[in-house]
């Protein structure tokens, strides 16, 4: 017979032989002995048989990795300081029915079959042990005995040189672990590792080098010493700050100077570098800030700060709708200038238009950063609120100085113009009766926020004080002094759910509250006040002949507990109980009301819809709340 012709049978006899080799599926995995859940995903994502889920493998491809099952699992567990374990792997196999079905065999062919693979898998994986007979489906089990971890026993770990004396440094070398005693975590011990170089480099020790670097296992003791120590080298310096603006400059760089806030000699500290980067994007003139070190350029011990600017868009045009159950429908018109001239001014003038209440706002900002990074601003705002809470129309001026005192506090001083006019309807004057009054007086307001996301806070709060005091009046001999205080907390349950505490206080001191135009009274109710209740309507009121008119008061208290979840990507509900009441006297008249919400992180911020119910009456009304924007 010719050799051609032979290469088609020999061929096909072939793939026959092999055809029950390729039958074996791994199933399922299965890791016993180990508590810890990131002990078993580790071992579970460095063993081989991982990706062999669900495919056809061959027996011998099969004893391979059932072989190096147990090194590969013994490495796993090296990294929570196991080095020691007890591993048996073990496999149990049952028929695949899909195999059954397409070989169309009765029982005793299958156990005849079985025997056959058996003896080939045997044959082929002498050291792996009895292999699964193909055409069956596998599980395998990793039974761990962990046993003791190791320990650390020496422990010397520190840093040479000036940084030795560093707090920042020293600092991170306190908080290193593991320590003597503690098992060893090679995860802990890297990201310690991380701390300390990292603060070396923050603290400009930028020729800081490794010395020692050792870990040393002791097996048979269950031991292991630790040897890492550092050279920092000498402290860099901070050079000048070097500005770049492009394509072309937009403020005077002398400006931009002014915001640095060291000065060059002074000992580099990286966290200057990053307050210099937040007050650059705080002015909103740039749409790119990236505000770098250079140690490669470094002269004589100095380091330059190479700040590149990219300005935003000069002009920002807004204009967007609204509606509320006292306004009505409207809508709002702004323009703003982000930078005016190159000594950085900038200008804001916006509408709000709506059926019942209306303002017109301009403001004018001036740099402030001889002392604190702030503005000078000065600004004009009238208004027109005919709504069947009150009927009032005022003209505001307010002209001050606003400063970021720290990372976390900001400040303000302001001096206010106040002009107004309100009135309402008395049953025996069924004309409106206006009065008409005028107050000047000064603001202090400092608020103070320390959150891990301004905005999604799940851990931190923020307060907000504000005292304020002045005279004025019909005849000008009405005065007051008033004190106010805002507080939030957030805390976070789990990944995703979080506490929300809010609470507010406030007191004035004054003869009589009502010869205070309604600007300058405290309300309680709405939306971020006591879901359950209308704008404003908890407190004081009058009968009139439209209605109550809800006086407003010289005291305010209030106080709300939220639970927030979220359940699936951006979507969230959320259970509350607020509680408050605007009064008069010592003590409250409180309002209670609970409510449901859904949330949604959208994409221009956090979305709240609320629908909440007041307890102090059994006729109180469903009120439907709507928020838009950051908690803070």
């Amino acid at each position: 017979m010719p050799i051609r012709s032979l290469r088609l049978p020999l061929l096909l006899a072939c793939l026959c032989a092999a055809a029950p080799a390729w039958a074996v599926k791994v199933e399922r995995i299965e890791i016993e002995g180990l508590k810890d859940a990131a002990m078993r995903d580790n071992v579970r994502s460095a063993l081989s048989l991982s990706d062999a889920l669900g495919k056809d493998l061959r027996a011998r491809r099969l004893g391979y990795l059932l072989q190096v099952a147990d090194a590969e699992a013994r490495r796993a567990l090296e990294p929570f300081g196991y080095y020691a374990p007890t591993i048996e792997v073990l496999r149990s196999d049952r028929p695949a029915p899909a195999a059954s079905e397409t070989a169309g065999n009765a029982a005793d062919a299958d156990d005849t079959n079985a025997a056959a693979d058996a003896a080939e898998s045997d044959a082929a994986d002498a050291d792996a042990g009895e292999a699964a007979a193909p055409g069956r489906a596998i599980t395998v089990t990793l039974r761990i005995v962990p046993g003791l971890p190791v320990r650390v026993r020496g422990f010397d770990v520190g840093v040479d040189g000036p940084g030795a004396s560093d707090p920042t440094v020293a600092a991170a070398l306190q908080a290193f672990q593991p320590r003597p005693g503690q098992v060893l975590d090679h995860a802990r011990y890297e990201a310690s590792k991380a701390q300390v170089a990292g603060a070396l480099a923050r603290h400009g020790y930028f020729e800081a080098k490794l010395l020692q670097h050792r870990v040393e296992v002791i097996r048979a003791e269950h031991a292991a010493d630790i040897a890492l120590r550092w050279d920092s080298g000498a402290r860099f310096a901070f050079g000048p700050a070097q500005f770049t603006q492009t394509p072309q400059a937009v403020v005077w760089p002398r400006l931009l100077d002014k915001l640095v806030p060291w000065t060059p000699g002074a000992p580099y500290d990286e966290a200057q570098v990053e307050r210099l980067r937040q007050s650059l994007q705080a002015l909103d003139y740039f749409g790119l800030v990236d505000v770098q070190a250079d140690p490669a350029a470094a002269r004589d011990g100095q380091v330059p700060v190479q700040v590149q600017l990219t300005p935003a868009r000069r002009s920002l045009y807004s204009a967007g709708l609204s509606y509320g159950t006292l306004s009505g429908t409207g809508i709002s018109l702004g323009i703003e200038r982000r930078y005016l001239n190159r000594r950085g001014h900038k200008a804001l003038a916006q509408i709000d238009w709506a059926l019942k209440r209306k303002t017109a706002t301009v403001q004018y900002r001036i740099p402030a950063f001889a002392w604190l990074d702030g503005w000078y601003t000065a600004s004009l705002q009238a208004a027109d609120e005919q709504t069947a809470y009150v009927d009032s129309r005022h003209l505001e001026l307010v002209a001050g100085r606003t400063g970021q005192y720290s990372r976390h506090l900001e400040l303000s001083a302001t001096l206010h113009v106040l002009r107004e006019r309100w009135a309402y309807s008395l049953p025996s004057k069924p004309t409106p009766s206006f009065q008409l009054a005028s107050f000047v007086f000064p603001e202090l307001r400092g608020e103070y926020i320390a959150v891990d996301d301004r905005l999604a806070p799940r851990r931190g709060g923020g307060l907000t004080l504000t005292l304020r005091g002045g005279s004025g009046g019909a005849d000008g001999n009405a005065t007051f002094t008033q004190l106010h205080a805002r507080a939030q907390w957030f805390h976070g349950l789990d990944a995703d759910s979080r506490l929300i505490v809010r609470g507010e206080l406030g007191h004035t001191f004054t003869r009589d509250v009502l010869d205070l135009p309604p600007s300058l009274r405290f309300y309680a109710g709405g939306d971020r006040s006591v879901r359950g209740y209308g704008w404003h309507e908890i407190g004081p009121r009058i009968v009139t002949t439209g209605g109550d008119y809800f006086t407003g008061a010289p005291n305010v208290v209030t106080a709300s507990l939220e639970y927030e979840r979220y359940f699936k990507g951006p979507w969230g509900a959320a259970v509350f109980v607020d509680s408050g009441s605007a009064f008069a006297g010592r003590t409250p008249d409180m309002h209670t009301g609970v409510g449901v919400g859904l949330r949604w992180r959208s994409p221009v911020g956090p979305v709240r819809i609320d629908i909440a119910r007041g307890l102090n009456s059994p006729d109180s009304p469903f009120t439907l709340h709507l928020n838009i924007g950051v908690d803070l």
